[in-house]
């Protein structure tokens, strides 16, 4: 009699397992992912060499990147969108342009802000789900920013609710905790940073000066999502 309870326990189990995967797959095929185009901006040759090494620094990268792939109906979801920033009077350029399409490395394409660690955010308007955000800071030459994070709430004041979706500070001389993500150097084809469907409005990203001096710059943010 034990035998046989044995063998109902062990079919039972296997059905219940068999339940679960097929459940699983289910799950993985109900939304097939698919690529998202992204529009990159012509690379500048030349410009001053980077003389800069530094412990958390990632070897440059110069293969394309692989095709980002999220699920059906993610684009960007931040252009036009309104921008404020703790430093509220660009020394270069206007706030909005960080969300207008231009990526191009000229000058008359720059934001820049002041010394020190500054922010700018961007306000989606609505929730959204946010699958990635790529960032051009600066693309005239190679050069690397520092305490480079990027976060997403729905608070616009970032006191509650904050997720974290990048952090290259490894000494927490922003103030922000310490980071994993390595620093990198900046070139045409931006930094994209995966945020796994995190739902969000608002997308705040730091930074703290460059190897070429004590600003900070923006080119472009981008945010890809779809509304929820």
């Amino acid at each position: 009699m034990k035998e046989v309870v044995g063998i109902c326990g062990t079919m039972a189990l296997l059905a219940v397992a068999g339940c679960l995967y097929f459940g699983a797959l289910g799950t993985a095929h109900a939304e097939d992912l698919v690529e998202v185009p992204i529009e990159l901006p012509e690379p500048f040759f030349g410009g001053t060499p980077l003389d800069y090494w530094g412990p958390n620094l990632e070897p440059e990268d110069y293969k394309d990147r692989p095709p980002f792939m999220a699920p059906q109906g993610t684009a960007v979801v931040s252009r036009g969108k309104p921008v404020t920033s703790s430093f509220k009077n660009p020394i270069v350029g206007r706030l909005e342009q960080i969300t207008d399409g231009d990526k191009d490395y000229a000058k008359t394409s720059l934001v820049e802000l002041g010394a020190g660690l500054q922010w700018v955010q961007i306000d989606l308007e609505k929730d959204h789900e946010i699958y990635a955000i790529l960032v051009w800071h600066f693309h005239e030459g190679k050069r690397v920013y520092f305490d480079v994070v990027v976060q997403v709430s729905n608070d616009p004041d970032f006191k509650d609710g904050v997720t974290t979706v990048y952090n290259n500070d490894h000494d927490n001389s922003s103030g922000l905790g310490v980071g994993k993500d390595k620093e990198y150097i900046e070139n045409h084809k931006g930094r994209l940073i995966p945020a796994d469907g995190v739902k969000a409005r608002y997308v705040r990203l730091y930074s703290n000066g460059n190897t070429a001096n004590d600003m900070n710059h923006y080119v472009e943010v981008e945010v890809l999502g779809r509304a929820v």
